[in-house]
């Protein structure tokens, strides 16, 4: 099992999404998720906060138009290429405002677009107070039909860190995790009767933060999908919220810091997904 991209140490940047009414979108995202948008053109907004960022896109509801991973310089960048070169995965022209000359894009197993890049500006993981909330976006997780697929991809190909599985009764997959830094995930994936993407998530770092941005989503009368709670794999506290485009939101805190151990296969139950409670199981 190969674990290239965690020494690689790329981390999820940002996600676009599309939208009938990407301008509604964003300013949804503004005003819920302590961010400044900015209007490209009547058909693209780009939201930005401390160590995160939104863009929407006109297009389809629901429907992810590309996703950003950073690399940590040129070099890991290039490594990352090759892998993908190397095991026959087409090479596409980067999307992304965001990265530097040299990024380059991918489609994965059900075709999402996935650029890889240098951040044309540098990350800091300290911000002051005064600057919002501190929430990076952390991770992407798709739903999809071809669980397997997704693994062969996303790990067997790219050489993602398989960080945990969960599995039913009869021995099939129902959820993967993959990494591509330190963190128990980056781009997750569940089985599930339908293509797309389940949800894509911040990272608070602390309940008390996830509790500021409840705060900031109750006083503009947005409430609670699902949580709080605690999730097996991971770990990590959580809240998830609803944009207007039906798009699920999750804020995170305390998620599980991993390295080299072996990959942690789950069963299928309720408490696998959350510790504390109700689950929404998704096969």
């Amino acid at each position: 099992m190969s674990n290239f991209a965690v020494h690689a140490g790329a981390y999820l940047h940002h996600v676009a999404f599309e939208s009938e009414d990407p301008q509604r979108l964003a300013q949804f995202y503004a005003a819920n998720m302590d961010m400044q948008v900015s209007e490209v053109s009547p058909d693209e907004f780009r939201c930005e906060g401390p160590l995160r960022h939104f863009v929407a896109i006109k297009g389809e509801n629901k429907k992810l138009a590309y996703a950003g991973l950073a690399c940590s310089n040129t070099e890991v960048l290039e490594g990352m290429r090759q892998r993908a070169i190397a095991n026959g995965v087409p090479i596409l022209p980067s999307v992304s405002p965001y990265f530097a000359d040299g990024a380059f894009g991918v489609r994965d197993n059900d075709g999402h677009l996935i650029c890889f890049g240098v951040a044309r500006k540098p990350t800091i993981s300290y911000r002051p107070a005064v600057e919002g909330i501190h929430a990076p976006t952390q991770h992407l997780t798709f739903a999809t039909q071809d669980l397997a697929g997704f693994k062969e991809f996303y790990v067997d190909k790219l050489g993602f860190f398989l960080s945990d599985r969960v599995i039913h009764d009869n021995g099939d997959l129902a959820t993967v995790f993959t990494t591509t830094n330190s963190e128990h995930h980056t781009i997750a994936c569940f089985k599930s009767d339908r293509t797309g993407v389940d949800h894509h998530s911040y990272e608070a770092g602390t309940f008390d933060n996830i509790k500021k941005f409840c705060d900031r989503f109750a006083a503009n009368g947005v409430l609670l999908t699902w949580g709080p709670g605690r999730h097996g794999p991971g770990n990590n506290l959580f809240v998830f919220y609803t944009d207007p485009d039906g798009n699920w939101i999750e804020i995170s805190a305390e998620l599980e810091t991993i390295y080299d151990r072996d990959v942690i296969d789950w069963p299928q139950h309720p408490r696998t997904l959350n510790k504390w409670g109700n689950a929404i199981l998704r096969s």
